[in-house]
């Protein structure tokens, strides 16, 4: 399928936007009246009333929600190049572009039954979304939200039939392209929208049920955390020529996984220096792998089994929360001992957290207590409680400049 130049949308947009100056220059201004950018704004996901909370990182307040966005018990949020928009990807199948400066939303497609997140390409063109049912990833325009490209996930089972695969872990990589995984499939595709018509990889037995996973900040390896056994699948971009290798195969081997409550999540992997922290499947524990050779160095015991092992951005902490029955507490290990530090009892249900973009506060969904607490990362001091209905992700713009978030 051929892509649509994006040329004539640029320039109609564009005449659109003289047309309205008066009109634009009256959204972005904020209650007093001055001039608003987008820099210290995010949005919180409301997931109980299909709703999100548009959020001041800065003043820390709550500045309106906006309703419509459908089914967000299971939701993420990707924001455009400029962070003038965010687009967010539903449980309903539901891709929603939201404008931050009018509060309003602008656009809005059921392109499936199920989707599970998505992301936008380097130059900011495409926004991918990746299914769970029917399966594949779509590729949209994300000026018009016109179709670009239709991904069918489709591989062949034990049997000798044909289905699709549920797609997880989607990511923007350098060079224009989107890679994903194929749950059932065990497969790791890569989608290269760099030319006029766009490419497609494919890296099979890359391991049993790759369920998420992440792109390190530079862009060069794509890590897959695989829940049929243990270890990863590693795909390194810069030479994938050389396929998916396999790391860390035998760090529970030999040993009784308990009940897996949760299924962890790899995006906000935590790298500190040469060391990379991530969730143990069905543990209470945080792994420690040296990013060298990807060999398991350490594991540092902790309250629950971990679902969000994130960095602060100094990387001199890394803060922890726990799936169900462990979830109301949160707990920060020390990079340099690797040790825990401080736990905390933010509220009932906790699960969800993002920093502000130089890492001096943490921002944290207690999703049962319904509000989101803001905490000081150096002195641990509470700083503020802010309504929100069932918070669960919270996403702020500065993601819209970093690769694979």
């Amino acid at each position: 399928m051929p892509i649509a130049h994006p040329l004539k949308t640029l320039l109609a947009a564009g005449a659109l936007a003289l047309l309205s100056t008066g009109q634009a220059l009256a959204e972005t201004t904020g209650q007093n009246g001055e001039l608003r950018g987008t820099g210290d704004l995010g949005v919180v996901i409301e997931r109980a009333t299909g709703s999100v909370a548009l959020v001041d990182t800065t003043a820390r307040t709550v500045l309106r929600h906006v309703e419509g966005f459908g089914d967000l018990s299971h939701a993420s949020v990707k924001f455009t190049r400029d962070a003038r928009h965010a687009f967010v990807f539903g449980r309903d199948g539901g891709l929603t572009k939201l404008d931050l400066l009018t509060g309003e939303i602008d656009g809005r497609v059921v392109q499936s039954g199920n989707s599970i997140g998505g992301a936008i390409s380097q130059d900011g063109r495409f926004v991918a979304v990746g299914n769970y049912e029917p399966g594949g990833v779509k590729v949209f325009d994300t000026e018009t939200m016109e179709l670009v490209v239709d991904v069918p996930a489709d591989y062949e089972k034990a049997d000798g039939t044909i289905t699709q695969a549920k797609v997880v872990g989607v990511v923007d990589a350098p060079g224009n392209r989107f890679v994903f995984s194929l749950f059932e499939a065990g497969e790791i595709w890569t989608l290269d929208m760099s030319g006029d018509e766009p490419v497609l990889d494919k890296h099979r037995d890359v391991g049993r049920e790759p369920y998420d996973a992440l792109i390190t900040a530079n862009g060069r390896y794509y890590i897959a955390g695989l829940f049929g056994e243990d270890g990863m699948a590693l795909l390194d971009l810069w030479y994938p020529e050389h396929g998916v290798q396999r790391i860390l195969p035998d760090y529970g081997q030999g040993e009784e996984r308990l009940p897996v409550y949760k299924m962890p999540h790899l995006e906000g992997w935590a790298m500190a220096g040469d060391l990379a922290f991530f969730p143990a499947v069905g543990r209470h524990e945080v792994l420690v792998a040296d990013s060298d050779d990807w060999s398991l160095v350490g594991r540092i015991p902790v309250q629950g089994q971990p679902i969000f092992v994130m960095s602060r951005p100094d990387e001199r902490q890394v803060w922890v929360t726990f799936a169900h029955p462990d979830n109301g507490r949160v707990q920060v290990i020390d990079t340099q001992s690797l040790e825990v530090i401080e736990t905390l009892a933010p509220g009932e249900s906790i699960l969800h957290k993002e920093f502000t973009p130089r890492g001096e506060h943490i921002w944290i969904s207690a999703r049962d207590s319904n509000q989101v607490v803001v905490y000081d990362t150096r002195t641990f001091e509470e700083l503020a409680r802010l309504p929100a209905q069932s918070p669960s992700g919270i996403f702020f713009t500065n993601r819209a400049h970093r690769i694979g978030l």
